[in-house]
């Protein structure tokens, strides 16, 4: 087992603990941090095994690309679907943004009930 140094605040002794440098260089985006919130929120368990087995970021990303992933293509194929296409934008553009902010929001709510908070 590693030397571990700690530092003493007021009467407690608490451990000189840095990320590894891999997990540092890892920057979350939108999906990332809602994944990571609601584990600190309704798994602080498992948020706190990630966290210090220094996984946490990393398996955030990972959530954060499946999200990403998921919400393009539900866009896209809802896109089809409901017959939004390039010429709409054209003809009435008021009409487009609200089929598409409708979209969005329905592919949201889909990407973050299956896979966000789980």
């Amino acid at each position: 087992m590693a030397n571990i140094t700690y530092r003493q605040v007021g009467d407690y002794m608490i451990p000189n603990l840095k990320l590894p440098s891999e997990e540092s260089a890892i920057r979350l985006g939108k999906w990332g941090m809602m994944h990571k919130n609601y584990l600190q929120k309704h798994n602080p368990v498992l948020f706190a095994t990630l966290l210090t087995q220094g996984k946490l970021y990393q398996h955030c990303a990972d959530v954060e690309k499946q999200a990403q992933k998921m919400f393009d293509t539900l866009i896209s194929q809802m896109m089809k679907t409901e017959n939004i296409t390039e010429q709409l934008k054209i003809q009435n553009q008021l009409e487009w943004v609200r089929r598409m902010q409708n979209i969005e929001a329905q592919a949201r709510e889909i990407v973050c009930y299956d896979i966000i908070f789980k």
